[in-house]
């Protein structure tokens, strides 16, 4: 039986090696580009060459007193283990700056213990208003953001005044003190601001919940710096970022009065395209306060296997699946190449399935080596080199990952990221499938859904008791 087993098994490995080291090189070089130029930039920063670079730290900036209120969107549902915590931290942050913001707090009427949280934290504090969206819950976080647009829109025709910026959060979030500051001072320059988000790692999940850190970290430290130097659309991330409100007024204009899209399981997401297709530009701020601290949300992400996949599904319907759909592919070839980046993902884990397939065989073959069934012949040279190439490549993208998370979180969360990249691909795998699946429903008619992510505690929490 052996005699045309083993054979087999060798040529579907040889296949699917050729198949995944191929595309997985291509996607290497790709990555690699984007290495170059964040590279480039750093070295241009460092030398001083770019014109109109960025303050570094907040001693630089000038807070232009203008008097203008900034307006928070905070939309919940089910949030009431968080959201008043989150609120007094706003209060403690922000207490220099009373005032001179608004926080408006969405909810639902069939959500009373979040309303009652909401009413506890903002009594005796005119800088947060309630506002029930007008039916039950849930909805969609886009259509309950909606409700707290026209919500700021009543506030200013009440009291005369003209919001200078929409600032997005969640209700779980960690703001910074130094934030209104750099919003305050940057807003004016651009169409919308955008901060590091700083996800914070749950004692009990080293693994699942530390891996958003080496996301994120990586992600907001060099890719979105990257979109920016190209001059492409920068995609939100729904917190820590500001839209200049002339400019959310435009995109609600021509979006029938609702600034976000209500259909979009990635509204914040969308919202950043959208801007960058209506003229408006979005930085990426990476800027350091007094005390050498990154200004940034600090946020909790789902620490367990199974609501980690529920995110990044609804993350890759709506960018990978639904965002090709929605989108298109408009732009000029920066814009275009970074979308494909962004739609990479679902081809990406298809080969990264590839590959883990072939590594079984390799096992296989091996094991049946060792029992002296079956003699392999020796490896061609093409395959030689592209296991050269790749675990080069390898290296470097595991050691790329790896600095920008000792930047951000040390050494050892650094050496950590190695492990998780493992981690990270299996619940991208997973996260594929159902995302695949939930899509083709969609396809056929069944309408797409919000797949919320809750929330127990917040980031300072974790913080005192770590």
């Amino acid at each position: 039986m052996s005699e045309w087993i083993l054979p087999f098994l060798e040529m579907l490995q040889y296949e699917l090696f050729l198949f995944s080291a191929f595309w997985i090189l291509i996607g290497a070089i790709d990555d690699l580009c984007v290495d170059v130029i964040w590279i480039g930039r750093y070295i241009c920063r460092r030398l001083h060459l770019c014109r109109h670079a960025l303050p570094l730290t907040v001693n630089q900036l000038a807070d232009p007193v203008d008097h203008k209120r900034l307006a928070v969107f905070v939309p919940a549902w089910r949030e009431a283990d968080v959201i008043g915590d989150m609120l007094q931290n706003c209060m403690r942050q922000w207490s220099t700056w009373a005032g001179r913001y608004r926080i408006f707090v969405g909810c639902y009427p069939n959500d009373p213990y979040t309303a009652t949280a909401i009413i506890d934290a903002a009594r005796g504090n005119a800088d947060i208003r309630l506002v029930l969206v007008e039916h039950d819950g849930p909805t969609t976080k886009a259509d309950c953001l909606n409700r707290l647009w026209r919500a700021l829109r009543a506030d200013e025709i009440a009291e005369g005044y003209t919001a200078k910026a929409v600032i997005l959060h969640d209700a779980e979030d960690s703001v910074h003190a130094d934030e209104l500051l750099v919003f305050n001072c940057l807003i004016s320059r651009v169409g919308a601001v955008q901060l590091p988000v700083i996800p914070i790692r749950t004692a009990s999940s080293r693994w699942i919940s530390g891996h958003y850190c080496d996301e994120f970290a990586e992600a907001h430290g060099k890719n979105l710096v990257v979109r920016e130097t190209l001059g492409a659309s920068l995609p939100l991330a729904g917190v820590a970022c500001a839209i200049e409100r002339r400019l959310m007024g435009h995109l609600a204009q021509i979006n029938g009065g609702r600034p976000f899209d209500a259909h979009s399981l990635t509204e914040d997401y969308e919202l950043g395209i959208r801007m960058g297709a209506a003229g408006g530009r979005t930085i990426m701020a990476r800027i350091w306060d007094h005390e050498g601290r990154l200004v940034g949300t600090r946020s909790c992400f789902p620490d367990t296997l199974q609501t980690s996949v529920r995110q990044k599904t609804r993350w890759l319907t709506g960018i990978a699946l639904a965002g090709w759909d929605r989108l298109g592919w408009k732009g000029n070839i920066a814009q275009k190449w970074m979308l494909c980046q962004d739609r990479k993902s679902i081809f990406g884990t298809i080969v990264v399935i590839a590959g883990y397939i072939c590594l079984l065989l390799t096992a296989i073959l091996a094991a049946a080596q060792v029992q002296g069934l079956y003699q392999p012949p020796a490896m061609r040279a093409e395959i030689i080199i592209l296991l050269w190439l790749n675990s080069a490549f390898l290296l470097w993208r595991l050691a790329v990952r790896a600095g920008f998370v000792a930047a951000l979180y040390g050494p050892k969360e650094a050496l950590l990221s190695v492990p998780r990249s493992i981690v990270s691909n299996v619940i991208a795998i997973m996260a594929m499938r159902r995302a695949c699946t939930n899509y083709l429903r969609h396809c056929f008619g069944a309408p797409l859904t919000w797949d919320k992510t809750a929330h127990h505690f917040m980031p300072d929490k974790l913080a005192h008791s770590g």
